[in-house]
Order: structure tokens, then C-alpha cells, then sequence
């Protein structure tokens, strides 16, 4: 780590180089690839609707070329409107840091947060991207925070208690203690209170990366989600808000797939990040086919169902928990 001495008015500082490898390996990975996760899981929609779609790199043409356009701001917009998506995007990257995305073991910044202060800064991040979305001065936007509002008291309370629960099984609030638990004990894996767990995260993140059937982008049925947030945007603000919305989707994925859903497979060491790239790909792909034949399989529900479904997800997540404090 870090270990710093006063010796005759000097500061002296070492670094642990292999830490700060891994360290730079884990957040270029998220930075880099999580658009194309994206690309692959609109491409493999396209193709099981029998459409030619869009090319897999198509999320990162589209980054490129608003970085090269100007971002226009409206008179009624206020500062917070300019410098939010600097702000969550910024969030984004200390979660990643904090989290076991690619390594299984703590990098440099994981001893800032646990699991609840990762799901603090989730939530954070959602709130400064609602507040910003007010300050542009739309009506079409304000529409579109209400709802983004009113789903994530049950989307935040899910996420909440699904990490309160796995403390409890796991005595710990550290997600790679959990990850090294369940790699250690494979009889926790099928319990019913991690079957349960698992269940109410896949809910929440179809629901958080947009897989849920009943989001639209168009005009005409105004069923405008979590896009109402960007909708003010354009140039870079639009592409730094579409970055950080990709990086939260690989966050919450990795999280997904590492601690409960396939916590196996990831290496240590400079050598073993490089080779849990790799392997991290193939869990997502996996993850990618399951999500697309969901998406594909259920006809699109009305928008007012969404509480319907994310209420079933807290109450999963509450099961859980119940679960969990009869277990200890």
C-alpha cells in the first residue's frame, strides 16, 4: 500500500507497484468494456428479431462522435445541469474501485466503502442525475425524474436489503470477503436465502440496466424512463451521461455475476487480472444471452407495472433477509 515517514522535513512515499497495476488494470477494464457489452446485447437482440442490427462497437461510435460535438445548454438550465454528469460519472469510477469487477482481492480505495456505502454511492449518483435533470428546466424531464422517483423506492430499498442480508450470512460488509465465502463454502451458494438474494439483484438489475419490457425511447407513449434524465443533453454532457449509465450497468452486472450468481474462476495477481478479462467476458456473455431471452420472451407491460414488479423484488430481498437472521 501506501506508507509514508517524516525523516528530517522530507515526506517520503512507496508504493506498492503490482497493488497499482491491478488497481489501473480493474478501472480500464470497466472504462473500456463496458460499452461493448452493450454493443454485444443489442446486437444479439437484433439478431433474435430477425433484424441485421447494430454493429457491436456501434456504443462506442456513438461516444466518439458526441465528444466531438458541442454540448448545447439551455437558458433555464443551471450549473448543477453542467457539472452533474462530470459528477456521477466520477462516483461511477469509485465504485469500481471498490467492488470485485475484475479482482477478487482489495485494490487501492477499497477500504473507502463497503457494501452499503457502495449501495450509498449508487444512489448517489441516481440522485445527483434526477437533481440535474430538474435544473435543466424541462417539463419533459421533470415528468421523467417523478418516475425515476417514485420506481427507485423500491429499487434502492431492494438494493439496501439484499446487501444487509449478505452481511448477515457472511459476518462481513466487504464484497470480497463475500466472493472469497462463497468460492470457500459452495453450500451457501444454494441455500434458499442466496437463491433468494440472487433472485431479487437479477430483478433489480433487469430492471436498472433497462432490460424490463415496458421502457420506451419514443415520444408517442411518453413511457420515457431513466433517457427522460439525458434527454436535455447533448455533445459531451450527452456522452459523459451515456458513459457513466454504461459503467453503472457493467457494475451492477459484475456484482451480479461475482457474488451471486457465478463467484468461480477469478485469478490474483498482475497475471491473473489479465487473465480474469477473459474470463469476466465469458460471464457476461452468458449473462447477456439470459437477459436477451428474457427481454424477447414477455410482452411489454404497462408502464404503472414497473411498482408491481420492483415491489416483488423487495419483497424477495425482505425474504431474504428474514432468511438470514433465522440462519444466524
Amino acid at each position: 500500500m501506501i506508507a509514508s515517514n517524516f525523516a528530517k522535513g522530507e515526506l517520503e512515499v512507496s508504493i506498492d507497484v503490482t497493488l497499482l497495476v491491478e488497481t489501473l488494470i480493474q478501472l480500464f477494464t470497466v472504462l473500456l468494456l463496458s460499452p461493448l457489452f452493450i454493443g454485444i446485447s443489442n446486437r444479439l437482440k437484433a439478431i433474435v428479431e430477425s433484424r441485421r442490427g447494430p454493429s457491436i462497437f456501434q456504443p462506442y461510435y456513438d461516444l466518439m462522435k458526441l465528444f466531438r460535438k458541442q454540448s448545447l445548454v439551455s437558458k433555464s438550465a443551471g450549473s448543477v445541469f453542467v457539472y452533474a454528469p462530470y459528477v456521477a460519472f466520477a462516483i461511477y469510477c469509485l465504485i469500481s474501485l471498490v467492488i470485485p469487477v475484475v479482482l477478487p482481492q482489495p485494490v487501492y480505495f477499497t477500504a473507502t466503502v463497503d457494501f452499503f456505502g457502495g449501495a450509498l454511492l449508487f444512489g448517489l449518483a441516481g440522485f445527483i442525475k434526477m437533481l440535474a435533470a430538474m435544473d435543466s428546466g424541462s417539463n419533459f424531464t421533470a415528468l421523467g425524474t417523478a418516475r425515476v422517483a417514485s420506481f427507485s423506492i423500491f429499487a434502492e430499498g431492494t438494493l439496501i436489503l439484499v446487501f444487509f442480508a449478505v452481511a448477515l450470512i457472511t459476518t462481513t460488509i466487504n464484497p470480497y470477503v463475500t466472493n472469497a465465502f462463497l468460492v470457500a463454502n459452495p453450500s451457501a451458494y444454494l441455500t434458499l436465502a442466496h437463491i433468494s438474494a440472487a433472485a431479487a439483484f437479477l430483478m433489480l438489475f433487469i430492471f436498472e440496466s433497462g432490460r424490463l419490457p415496458v421502457e420506451s425511447t419514443g415520444l408517442m407513449e411518453l413511457g420515457m424512463v431513466d433517457d427522460a434524465l439525458s434527454y436535455e443533453y447533448s455533445g459531451k454532457l450527452l456522452a459523459i451521461n451515456k458513459w457513466g449509465s454504461y459503467i453503472k450497468q457493467y457494475l451492477l452486472g459484475a456484482v451480479l455475476l461475482n457474488v451471486f450468481l457465478i463467484p468461480w474462476g477469478l485469478q490474483t495477481g498482475v497475471l491473473g487480472a489479465l487473465i480474469d478479462i477473459p474470463i469476466m467476458f465469458v460471464k457476461w456473455l452468458a449473462l447477456i444471452v439470459a437477459l436477451v431471452i428474457i427481454e424477447t420472451s414477455f410482452a411489454k407491460m404497462r408502464l404503472f407495472k414497473i411498482q408491481d414488479y420492483l415491489s416483488i423484488a423487495f419483497a424477495l430481498s425482505l425474504l431474504f433477509l428474514i432468511l438470514s437472521l433465522v440462519a444466524t
